[in-house]
């Protein structure tokens, strides 16, 4: 059951949207800071602890409280697929706030003002969603990444919503972690507000643009984020659409969304 949560769901003032738009821009400043000088001397773990550490450093900038649940990872957690559902650009860093992972991400983030060069820096790995032929790849990549002992993450779903439903998993990348005997770790994200009901004001999608969002987020009062980790899924045995079934499952049994199958 996802909890309810008995607090103000007010708007902001002005200047406290302005002071905390100034901390993110600040923020992020910092974090290239970090991408030139410490990140490419530093050592895995190292750089693992530097990312969750400006991952929750951000949530606090906007005033996000967090509530994590289940059996949480840690930073000694190797080889493994994390799958989640997809709704904010939040939830990147609701994730690395508490393990620091590489994500897969769709190529045209790399675009993105600064945000997309931070991608770049956290060795992202990009696909071509429109190329069928580019899955190979990022397979391929995926796989070598799992194998060398990283987490990953993707939202297989392939795109955000507005947190009030679930779409169909894509499958295709699920082929990484059988190639690479890498464990499958579902997660379900959720931003409730005052009544425990979706708050869709955390949303980024549909026509939103990244400023339009971020001008949403900082305008909330005390927007809350839980993050509930579902107990892991072996592949031994399975094949990529029963891994994804699988994970479907546990996420959409978590957000109350039902056993349907697409």
């Amino acid at each position: 059951m996802l909890p309810i949560f008995l607090s103000n769901h007010h708007h902001s003032s002005l200047v406290v949207r302005l002071v905390r738009v100034l901390r993110i821009i600040i923020h992020t400043v910092y974090g290239g800071f970090l991408g030139i000088v410490i990140m490419p001397s530093a050592t895995a773990r190292q750089r693992n602890w530097i990312v969750s550490h400006w991952s929750r450093t951000l949530l606090n900038i906007l005033n996000i409280e967090m509530t994590r649940q289940g059996n949480l990872p840690d930073h000694d957690v190797t080889n493994t697929m994390f799958i989640g559902n997809h709704i904010s650009w939040i939830d990147i860093h609701a994730l690395n706030s508490v393990r620091a992972v590489r994500f897969i991400a769709k190529s045209d983030l790399k675009s993105w003002p600064i945000f997309g060069w931070l991608a770049k820096k956290c060795n992202t790995l990009f696909i071509e969603r429109e190329q069928k032929r580019d899955a190979v790849r990022v397979i391929e990549e995926a796989t070598a990444s799992l194998k060398r002992g990283d987490c990953l993450c993707y939202f297989p779903e392939g795109t955000t919503t507005d947190g009030t439903v679930l779409l169909p998993f894509k499958g295709s990348l699920m082929q990484a972690p059988i190639n690479a005997d890498a464990s499958i770790w579902p997660f379900a994200i959720y931003y409730p507000n005052v009544h425990g009901s979706a708050n869709t004001e955390m949303a980024f999608a549909g026509e939103t643009t990244l400023i339009e969002s971020i001008w949403q987020i900082v305008s909330l009062n005390n927007p809350k984020v839980v993050l509930t980790f579902l107990p892991k899924i072996s592949p031994h045995g399975h094949e990529r659409r029963g891994l994804t079934i699988a994970a479907r499952h546990a996420i959409a049994n978590q957000l109350g969304f039902g056993h349907h199958e697409d």
